[in-house]
């Protein structure tokens, strides 16, 4: 097994049945990612994530039918918006998959997207929220009744009956990550809160290094061995693709990214990029008349090759690893020596990595880690 290498499933939109594509990434099912979760065992990746959203990809559902499928991986939430989820609710999850399958899973939680909340009629939970939150479920893993009344609003009694000693052998509590940026506010809570961080793809390594620093140093701030705080970034990878579907996965994917308001713009400024290529993808003539703020909502992927052309080569070449094999372990390595703990292939399917990870594990022990 790899223990630095992990595996997102079905990243981005997918569909609810199979439809023709010229490639395997072109339109993916939630029963394909299940499949997929269910080949990374067999490949030998340490683990798989999946990002919730709020249509096909209900976390629970899918991490429970991987889980139900393999006997080792580890199954993360990379991430559900703690928003969406009472407390209670979230608690409940996780200790059911707990309680199913073992102490595979790894619940991944962030604070999401201010406007898709605010469609949906929720706000974003502040800093001081999130970290209320992360105690509640806690307390709630370890068997106490919590009264609380803060940020997060007022819950006389909260707790889960079946979980603590007085049922038997109390379950693990599984570690709690952030999915995160890495920025100062939420660097401190990452340290004071969390077991880890999942950084999102389309950094360079010298962006992650940067994060890295600052995540170690809000550790040792308070006295914590940044080392038991593990830092995973996520890395498009297309190994062996051809150019279509490279572009499809790399160059349109981080047109979902870069044309989100206030956060294609942090992701130009942390890489230290040039802005203007953002303001001309923002002109795209598809983008003229989209109902949605952003292009993820309205598109997918292989519905973007337009507008990504006018993403630069050179930004996916940075943040990216593509090409041959040989060149992308040499990529992900970057990002190794940048200070992630742990890299985790996004975009294409765990079977399109098995060479990457073979290669992986064979530059892994020339290098003795």
């Amino acid at each position: 097994m790899l223990t630095d290498l992990s595996a997102y499933l079905i990243g981005g939109r997918v569909v609810p049945e199979g439809q023709p594509g010229r490639y395997e990434t072109d339109a993916r099912t939630p029963a394909q990612g299940v499949q997929d979760g269910v080949d990374a065992e067999r490949i030998g990746f340490r683990r798989v994530f999946l990002s919730e959203r709020w249509n096909l990809k209900e976390a629970a559902v899918l991490l429970s039918a991987v889980a139900a499928r393999t006997e080792r991986i580890e199954v993360a939430s990379g991430i559900i918006t703690t928003a969406a989820r009472h407390p209670l609710h979230m608690a409940g999850l996780a200790a059911t998959l707990q309680a199913t399958f073992g102490p595979r899973f790894v619940l991944g939680l962030g604070r999401g997207n201010p406007g898709w909340l605010a469609g949906a009629g929720l706000e974003m939970i502040g800093y001081a929220g999130l970290a209320d939150y992360v105690d509640i479920l806690r307390r709630l893993w370890r068997g106490e009744r919590v009264a609380y009344s803060g940020p997060l609003g007022d819950f006389p009694h909260l707790q889960l009956e079946d979980v603590g000693a007085g049922a038997g052998q109390r379950l693990p509590a599984p570690p709690v990550w952030f999915g995160t940026l890495g920025q100062p506010r939420a660097a401190r809570t990452a340290a004071a809160c969390f077991d880890g961080v999942l950084l999102p793809p389309v950094f360079t390594p010298e962006a992650t290094a940067s994060i890295v620093a600052r995540l170690h140093t809000e550790c040792e701030r308070i006295d914590r061995d940044p080392a038991t705080l593990r830092i995973c970034q996520s890395v498009i990878t297309a190994p062996d693709l051809d150019e279509v579907e490279t572009r499809a996965l790399a160059h349109a994917r981080a047109v979902t990214y870069l044309d989100a308001p206030g956060y294609g713009e942090m992701l130009v400024r942390l890489n230290g990029w040039d802005p203007a290529p953002l303001a001309r993808l923002r002109d795209h003539e598809l983008f003229a008349d989209m109902p949605t703020t952003v292009s993820d909502l309205s598109f997918h992927r292989r519905e973007l090759l337009g507008p990504a052309s006018l993403v630069p080569d050179e930004w996916m070449e940075q943040s990216c690893a593509l090409g041959p094999v040989s060149r992308c372990v040499q990529a992900l390595r970057r990002f190794r020596a940048a200070g992630a703990d742990e890299i985790v292939t996004y975009g294409s399917t765990p079977n399109q990595n098995a060479a990457l990870a073979d290669a992986w594990r064979q530059a892994s022990v020339r290098v003795g880690t």
